[in-house]
């Protein structure tokens, strides 16, 4: 973790944002989900996307890799735009970590292997050295004892941490987290959170789609509030949490600033 994080600082220090959104529409049918989103995420920074349920928010995080497809609008990764016909974006997507809300893994492998089949079909690494850095991601997030398990008698908060150590042995980039936490139990969220707490310590780039307003404002470089397919706010934790601009941003976290 510690070569990410120093590669993070160099790359902060060209000013560049390694990804940039301009101007992103999407629609489903007659739905318009995006209506025009600009959005830079610089090297090292955690920017937290928050939103009522329908605001675009997901749809948003799914167009930074492709797996959704924008009508319109460029995104550009490392300063190759994604939506260019000539994009590999295959390749392009082993440095973009992914986590989904439903864990995605395996169900017929097991844990060591849910995180070395990537490395070693689309990397070409050895079984061996993809094993030992899946077992040192493992160890990272709690689960080196878990390697051999069965992925289907781990609990939720386990799966979802074998998902983070999976994404991690692809030695990504930026990682995306699409509500990570909303499927599991409100016991075992925290586990998953201080996985992500500790990554954003050690300098990853992260995009977090989340309800959890508590790791937005404490873990947070900056927050982006959407609301019906467009960005209201996008300010330092600090300022959207403390003296939020617009009226529904004030309305859609009245609840938890109530509850401070």
């Amino acid at each position: 973790m510690a070569d990410t994080a120093t590669t993070g600082v160099a790359a902060a220090q060209t000013k560049e944002p390694l990804i940039r959104v301009e101007g992103l529409h999407k629609s489903f049918g007659s739905l318009e989900v995006l209506k025009g989103i600009d959005l830079a995420v610089n090297p090292g920074e955690v920017v937290t996307i928050i939103g009522a349920s329908g605001s675009g928010k997901s749809t948003l995080l799914r167009c930074l890799n492709l797996l959704e497809t924008p009508d319109t609008g460029h995104i550009w990764f490392h300063g190759q735009d994604l939506t260019a016909e000539r994009c590999n974006i295959n390749k392009l997507r082993e440095d973009i970590g992914m986590v989904f809300q439903g864990f995605n893994l395996f169900n017929n492998m097991d844990v060591l292997d849910n995180c070395t089949l990537a490395p070693v079909t689309l990397k070409k690494m050895s079984k061996a050295e993809a094993e030992k850095i899946a077992m040192e991601h493992l160890t990272s997030v709690g689960l080196e004892k878990f390697a051999h398990a069965a992925v289907g008698r781990l609990s939720g908060g386990q799966k979802q941490r074998v998902a983070i150590a999976r994404a991690l042995c692809m030695n990504p980039q930026i990682m995306l987290f699409d509500e990570p936490t909303s499927a599991l139990d409100p016991e075992i969220v925290g586990e998953v959170l201080e996985v992500m707490r500790k990554l954003a310590a050690d300098g990853m780039t992260m995009v977090v789609v989340t309800h959890e307003m508590a790791f937005a404002r404490t873990v947070s470089d900056r927050v982006v509030f959407m609301d019906k397919g467009v960005v209201l706010e996008d300010a330092a934790p600090v300022e959207l949490f403390g003296n939020p601009k617009h009226q529904r941003t004030r309305e859609f976290l009245s609840r938890y600033l109530e509850d401070k």
